[in-house]
């Protein structure tokens, strides 16, 4: 009787050829596999005596973020939701750079301690030099996506874990990053890698866009349902309708004819369609095919989301410049979500624009109704179900006459925006749930309900996860709010700084200009009122009808003075010495330079983080 060897046996006899040097027999581990353990052996790696991890100081982590800081705000945005689909409890979800640095992690508490002694952790290196075949590593070091499942890893203190990755490639076909998931081998689903695949999907269409801002992007599928996917093929446009990049869906489509990158237009379309934004249609290949399409972006605009009264138009145009790469990222979600109707939580300090954000989700999901905004930290607690779900006459003392449609109701067709949502009340949130099941508003004191179509944007300070973990605040209601779940960076932390300033001073005071000088004298500041202070401070200069250092300077708290830092430790040296140097000089650029025997120029590159 012959008895089939099953896939573990044949499994753990190629791990013993392979840890006793001797040649695997062909058949017994996938050919990806055995080529990792091969390209391992040769490295020098030893199976059975892993190396001490490798992990980066949280300086150098810092840096590598920064490095990665386009992908990395978009692989961020989309991880909270990732996660959730995968399991909260069994999975830890890593994006890593290109090099194997892992950057950011999302881990269930429970699993933590577990988890982060295999060293999953942000700030250390999976490449397979460091920690022989593992999925992350081993997708690096093929361009391809794996799974790789307990015995399987290279060194045997990996065997407990099964792993799956996506790497993400950038519009120029170079890998950018690398999603993974990780979980007790026992626990593997098959269904993961599906998940994980989807999800990398969706950051390349997001960074194909985020890297071309300004130019149209003709999208294209041959179902028109999947042109709002992540399946649909994509291809950027110049001015003169020539190809400037195009994704490998848009290459898979278009199989047998030239390069798209680089193509006239023409050369792989038949003419048909006006190349105007908004445009959709069908096209015609060269060979015959039929797309459906879509005409999408164009010359940036400021996003400035217009509003019946003049107080709403402008707060609606405040933080409008987003040419920072996590708040353009941010947005290109956030948008997406609104059009197809999710629950958006939008996460940020006091006065990043929270609000502005939600305007704009407003505006992108294309709904004709209303835009109403709720502060629940501004009603009392006894009062706020009354106020958004409406009361019948008599409901309770001080009730108005006739009773109250509610918030909810006034935003139907529109959306319906809690800010601080933090500070709902535990009645409130278990009313919330039940209306984010159904949308059915159910007044207080009232037997009637009404169905109302509102797309529901909330927003907070605070970090919900904690509150969930003290008790605070419902964690089945924080799941359904944060389908999708962005985070603003701080003011300090963007990139865009010098044009924003710019455009809210055009803002307030038009006619009146920032000069470079003046923008790094503020840039210097650390804004921990953000965009918010950066506003009222910018109000207060305009009044006196000139601003120049001195004036920043007078309004600005010395202590606050800081300089980025560079990695180097000589320059980071010098520019600290150039911070000391201007809170000694309380912010005055030229005696700080007098101080220190330096150009002015030199203080001004040190503040902006470009000293040489």
């Amino acid at each position: 009787m012959i008895v089939k060897e099953s896939g573990a046996a044949r499994l753990l006899r190629a791990r013993a050829q392979m840890e006793s040097g001797a040649i695997i027999t062909p058949g017994l581990v996938r050919p990806a596999i055995a080529e990792s353990w091969r390209r391992c052996l040769a490295k020098g790696l030893d199976p059975r005596r892993p190396p001490a991890a490798d992990r980066l100081s949280a300086a150098a982590l810092e840096r590598a973020r920064a490095e990665h800081h386009a992908v990395r705000g978009i692989a961020c945005a989309e991880m909270p939701g990732l996660h959730r689909q995968l399991g909260n409890n069994a999975y830890i979800l890593a994006f890593a750079a290109p090099d194997g640095v892992l950057l950011d992690t999302i881990i269930a508490d429970g699993n933590r301690a577990e988890i982060e002694s295999f060293g999953i952790a942000a700030g250390t290196l999976w490449g397979e030099a460091q920690c022989g075949t593992n999925a992350l590593g081993t997708a690096i070091a093929s361009s391809q996506r794996i799974d790789v499942r307990g015995p399987e890893h290279f060194f045997a203190d990996h065997n407990r874990l099964s792993c799956v990755t996506a790497p993400i490639f950038g519009p120029d076909r170079r890998l950018a990053g690398v999603l993974d998931a990780s979980c007790a081998a026992a626990a593997y689903a098959p269904q993961a890698r599906a998940v994980l695949t989807l999800a990398a999907a969706q950051i390349e269409a997001s960074l194909f866009r985020l890297m071309h801002p300004g130019e149209r992007i003709l999208v294209l599928h041959g179902r028109q349902e999947f042109l709002t996917t992540a399946y649909a093929g994509m291809l950027s446009l110049d001015a003169a309708d020539r190809v400037t990049a195009a994704n490998e869906q848009a290459r898979f489509m278009l199989a047998g004819l030239p390069e798209p990158a680089g193509s006239p237009l023409a050369a792989l379309f038949a003419p048909a369609l006006g190349m105007r934004t908004g445009m959709s249609g069908t096209m015609q290949d060269r060979t015959g095919r039929v797309f459906h399409a879509r005409i999408e972006g164009g010359p940036p605009e400021k996003l400035v989301h217009p509003a019946p009264k003049a107080a709403a138009k402008a707060e609606a145009r405040r933080d409008a410049v987003a040419e920072d790469p996590a708040v353009r990222a941010a947005l290109d979600i956030v948008g997406r979500a609104a059009l197809r109707g999710l629950p958006v939580l939008i996460r940020g300090e006091t006065g990043t624009g929270k609000e502005v954000v939600a305007r704009f989700a407003h505006r992108a999901s294309g709904r004709k109704g209303r835009f109403v905004a709720v502060n629940c930290a501004a009603i009392p607690p006894d009062l706020l179900a009354a106020e958004l779900f409406g009361h019948a006459e008599g409901a309770y003392t001080g009730a108005r006459r006739g009773g109250a449609k509610g918030l909810a109701v006034e935003a139907d067709g529109g959306t319906l925006f809690l800010d601080e949502i933090a500070d709902l009340p535990a009645g409130v949130q278990a009313a919330l749930l039940r209306f984010l099941d159904d949308f059915q508003v159910r007044q207080v004191g009232g037997t009637a309900s009404r169905v109302v179509d509102t797309l529901l944007l909330a927003a907070t300070n605070a970090d919900l996860k904690n509150a969930v973990a003290a008790g605070r605040f419902r964690a089945d209601l924080y799941y359904r709010l944060a389908i999708t779940e962005i985070t603003l960076p701080r003011l300090a932390a963007r990139t865009d700084f010098a044009a924003l300033a710019r455009f809210l001073l055009a803002e307030i005071a038009p006619g009146m200009l920032l000069t470079d000088a003046v923008i790094a004298r503020l840039a210097a500041h650390d804004w921990p009122g953000n965009i918010r202070e950066l506003r009222n401070v910018l109000t207060r200069l305009s009044l006196a009808g000139r601003i120049d250092e001195a004036a920043a300077t007078a309004l600005l708290p010395q202590s606050q003075i800081s300089v980025p830092q560079t990695g180097s430790a000589l320059r980071d040296s010098q520019m600290q010495q150039v911070a000391a140097a201007m809170r000694a000089a309380a912010g005055n650029v030229s005696a700080a330079a007098r101080s220190l025997g330096v150009s002015r120029n030199t203080i001004y590159r040190a503040l902006r983080g470009e000293m040489a």
